[in-house]
């Protein structure tokens, strides 16, 4: 087992990643709590959601399964969790437990903050997106029909539990999304890490034990590392976002499930990759080199066929305008990333314009 620790003083958290790890109720529920609630959902319960029952008997546990999907990630979506803790009383010392992917994850961390205005909670990430990118940082929240992620809350878990097996049941798309959250660290903070992901990406799609375990600990160390710095996201914990101003439209646009976070996420990084080099901040190679292994990924490149003017209305609706002007993650160099809010315009509608399909 791996084990370090996200440094934010009285509410710093383990991260444990190893094999086998969802039997471990001493890693889940390492304090003694009053009652817990195991979240999860439809498709991810039939796999996992008993063991982890069994494993926290002497907590008496009590379940809650959610329908799967991103179109379930709404404030209305929230409500069977709530109904649960109510309906069996549960008080301040209930712990919640986030059994799945990042949908999951957001809701429960949400549901938690909100609950009798605060309880804590633990992430038990079952897919390669939630394990690397959204189970660590303490973001929560559901989504809007007018924007993704819009509605939350920063409430940071106690722990995050990473079980690497149990990406031996997620289906390889979803294994292919994570990756893009993967390629993100390595494309805003770590070239070496950027060309590691060259040389090992198709052991990444094999599943190959030892390359997954380095990759997720090499991607939650830099999520550590930026979150440290950054809890709220007032500076430099943007930069996490590389790709996602524009995938977020992208999700937005298709309708919440039509596309996979991670694909969003990928396409539009292409995206900020295509608007860096057409300003002169990054060459050809790069761009060539950054598609290159999206492909090897087996991640889209394009975005789907949405209206330039469109896609920039969806874009306005996000985290990162300030006073009216958009912000953007693009890219100096791989390995170096930027937030700007000094795009020309010009420039912007010729991606828009050139890389939709």
């Amino acid at each position: 087992m791996r084990t370090f620790r996200l440094d934010l003083g009285p509410r710093s958290y383990p991260i444990h990643i190893g094999r086998g790890l969802i039997d471990r109720a001493d890693l889940i529920a390492p304090q003694p709590a009053g009652r817990v609630a195991v979240v999860t959902n439809e498709k991810v319960a039939p796999f996992y959601l008993d063991r982890v029952l069994r494993g926290l008997a002497h907590l008496a546990p009590v379940p809650v399964v959610l329908p799967d999907g991103e179109r379930h990630k709404t404030l209305a979506g929230l409500d069977p969790i709530f109904t649960t803790l109510l309906r069996e009383r549960c008080d301040r010392d209930t712990m919640l437990v986030a059994l799945g992917g990042g949908v999951v994850g957001d809701m429960t961390g949400f549901a938690a903050a909100c609950y009798q205005r605060g309880v804590p909670f633990v992430q038990i990430p079952t897919t390669l997106l939630a394990q690397v990118d959204s189970s660590v940082g303490g973001k929560t929240g559901v989504n809007h029909p007018l924007g993704k992620n819009m509605i939350g809350a920063f409430h940071q878990p106690c722990s995050v539990v990473i079980d690497t097996a149990t990406l031996g049941t997620l289906p390889d798309k979803e294994l292919s999304a994570g990756l893009a959250e993967v390629i993100k660290y390595g494309l805003i903070r770590d070239a070496a890490f950027f060309d590691w992901l060259e040389d090992n990406v198709d052991r990444l799609l094999a599943r190959d034990d030892e390359a997954l375990a380095e990759t997720i600990e090499r991607s939650c160390r830099h999520k550590a590392l930026v979150v440290a710095e950054d809890e709220r996201e007032t500076g430099a914990r943007a930069l996490l976002n590389l790709g996602h101003t524009f995938g977020h439209a992208i999700e937005t646009g298709v309708g919440y499930g039509g596309w996979l976070h991670g694909e969003a996420v990928a396409a539009g990084m292409m995206m900020a990759a295509d608007l860096s080099h057409r300003i002169g901040w990054i060459s050809e190679r790069d761009v060539s080199r950054i598609a290159g292994l999206l492909r090897r990924a087996r991640l889209p490149v394009a975005p789907p066929p949405i209206d330039p003017e469109r896609f920039l209305e969806l874009m306005a609706v996000d985290k990162k305008v300030r006073h009216g002007r958009m912000r953007l993650v693009l890219l100096k160099a791989i390995g170096q990333a930027v937030i700007t809010d000094d795009v020309p315009p010009d420039a912007l509608r010729q991606t828009l314009t050139q890389v939709i399909s």
